[in-house]
């Protein structure tokens, strides 16, 4: 009996990885950490680390070329990928860059996606290393396999929280998405009336827009973090959104987590935004992704202290123990469930 038919869009991203995690991979001993984490992690010959992830990004699923200019997609690919390094504690060395292209595209096109992320790579001193370029007859399909190193006793894995410690994202939440609704926006006022050659102006959502567009990968933090010698006790980087990427972490630590709606860091911009389209500006921030920063835990004790010299991160909330669940206090006092959020 055949078993029953289930769509991918049924079980979601999350429940298709589950699918795959069911299989049994051959394993080298060389390997410390395979799926379930920001990167793969290999032991090499000098004890060091190697760390390895892969990313694609899809047109018309991840990046619409109606309005992102193709030299700041080029940017924005290199730092979303070199982020999954950079959640690991580690730094980033090299990217592999292959593309799918379909032949109506312009070299032009091409040169200006290869500008940006030549920028990346010169801004964040990561090398493109090589790649592959094929056709294909629908849409631009890009993949970036990134490569970078860590000492053994600086990585940081999303399994290594603890219960008491502190919640932490750096810089602000749901930027991205607030521009992200703001170049829809224009873009359907462009469908409905044609393109009479106005281009829209944008000045007023500038900062939005570049976060949507043109995201900063949080080199800094980690940074910082080496300087002061201090380690996360986990880390996960902020691409599928808030509530999602808390459950990842704190389901990796084996325990549950609490959030503090009031404490969510959100730009002013973001909050000018969701007022204009009537939205929950805090659904935003839980929900938005892609804004690219940094979610870590630390020891209560550490925070004040990594805090003096880093100012750029909020403490959001705590891990609390499994059987506590996921939840949220909201500014009201009330206490919700994640599941209850969606």
């Amino acid at each position: 009996m055949s078993e029953e038919f289930k769509s991918i869009q049924s079980v979601g991203r999350n429940g298709l990885l589950k699918a795959i995690d069911q299989f049994e991979s051959f394993s080298n001993q060389e390997t410390i950490k395979a799926i379930g984490d920001d990167a793969a992690v290999i032991r090499e010959e000098n004890g060091n680390l190697t760390l390895l992830s892969l990313d694609t990004f899809v047109e018309g699923v991840h990046f619409d070329i109606t309005y992102t200019p193709f030299h700041h997609l080029g940017y924005k690919i290199i730092s979303a990928a070199i982020s999954d390094i950079l959640a690991m504690n580690g730094k980033p060395t090299s990217v592999l860059v292959s593309m799918a292209l379909p032949n109506r595209q312009s070299v032009q096109m091409v040169e200006d996606l290869y500008k940006g992320i030549y920028a990346a790579g010169h801004e964040y001193e990561v090398e493109v290393v090589g790649g592959d370029i094929t056709a294909n007859h629908s849409n631009i399909v890009i993949t970036i396999a990134t490569y970078g190193k860590a000492e053994a006793h600086e990585i940081a894995f999303r399994s290594g929280g603890k219960e008491g410690d502190a919640l932490c994202v750096t810089g602000d939440l749901g930027g991205a998405l607030a521009g992200l609704r703001v170049l829809m926006r224009e873009k359907k006022f462009w469908k409905e009336h044609g393109d009479d050659g106005i281009q829209p102006d944008l000045s007023e959502y500038e900062f939005v827009v570049k976060r949507q567009l043109v995201p900063k990968a949080r080199v800094d933090l980690i940074q910082a973090l080496k300087e002061e010698e201090i380690k996360p006790s986990a880390m996960i980087d902020l691409t599928q959104g808030l509530i999602n990427e808390v459950s990842e972490l704190a389901g990796a630590s084996g325990t549950g987590a609490y959030l503090y709606q009031a404490a969510l860091p959100i730009a002013i911009e973001t909050r000018h935004v969701a007022d204009e389209m009537e939205e929950d500006v805090d659904r935003y921030a839980l929900f938005g992704g892609e804004d690219l920063e940094l979610l870590f835990t630390l020891p209560e004790k550490e925070v004040e202290r990594f805090a003096e010299h880093f100012n750029d991160l909020t403490v959001i909330g705590r891990l609390v123990p499994k059987n506590e669940g996921m939840k949220m206090q909201t500014a009201e006092g009330e206490i919700i469930s994640f599941d209850d959020l969606s």
